[in-house]
């Protein structure tokens, strides 16, 4: 027995794990295994639970990382970030540049919480020097938990893939209940409704999707709309 695992025959390892442990010459290839990697979810986990359990209604902001600061959707995004936090919410973001710098510059000079929840990428560096509370995450499915555990609602600026994930990840939780009363708001019709017209006109005429899962996405371009649709979501946890 190794603990609650059986192992018989050729599964029988040549090595005791306590001698795996206290072996200073042997490898360190163990750091790298799953049963480590399990340790090391375990704790993001508990580094963001520890980190956010206090930290108030919240909304998550996400968008592009590529977004220009001359680009109208950066100056968009600093003024949601910044009515948000008017509002007495928490922002949200991925903790990188572009949209997500933005709205976090909007909520720090504010006064605001500006939160950035980071991960490790090879091509970003850290968090931008508007979060003000920050975690980096090694593990993507960490870190969306702690997106949607945390914010009572999502404001979906112009992105990518990565925003993308982000979107259909929180519409298919609300859509199987797993949340409730989140709203989902997309900003920017000019770029989001070639998508909305396709979920209608496609998807929705081949019975892929009701038409109760495509009234989950509100669209507007209007600041003020946006904050009051995301500021009547959920209180909870």
């Amino acid at each position: 027995m190794q603990g609650p695992v059986l192992r018989a025959g050729e599964q029988v390892p040549d090595t005791t794990t306590d001698q795996r442990l206290l072996d200073s010459q042997g490898s360190a290839s163990w750091l790298h295994t799953d049963p480590w990697r399990v340790l090391r979810i375990q704790s993001e986990f508990v580094e963001g639970f520890g980190t956010l359990a206090e930290l108030g209604p919240a909304v998550a902001v996400f968008g592009s990382a590529r977004t220009s600061s001359d680009d109208p959707s950066y100056a968009a995004a600093e003024q949601l970030g910044r009515r948000l936090a008017e509002t007495g919410l928490a922002v949200i973001t991925g903790g990188g540049p572009g949209i997500m710098e933005a709205a976090n510059k909007g909520a720090a000079e504010a006064g605001g919480v500006s939160v950035g929840l980071g991960i490790e990428l090879p091509f970003e560096s850290g968090l931008n020097r508007h979060v003000n509370l920050g975690i980096n995450f090694r593990y993507f499915f960490a870190r969306k938990t702690m997106f949607v555990k945390y914010a009572q609602g999502f404001v979906v600026m112009p992105g990518g893939f990565g925003t993308l994930d982000e979107l259909f990840e929180a519409l298919t939780l609300v859509q199987t209940q797993k949340v409730t009363s989140f709203p989902v708001v997309l900003f920017g019709s000019s770029y989001w409704q070639g998508l909305l017209d396709w979920f209608r006109d496609t998807a929705l005429r081949h019975g892929s999707v009701a038409q109760r899962d495509l009234d989950l996405l509100q669209l507007t371009d209007d600041l003020d709309e946006a904050v009051a649709l995301v500021a009547a979501g959920r209180s909870g946890g």
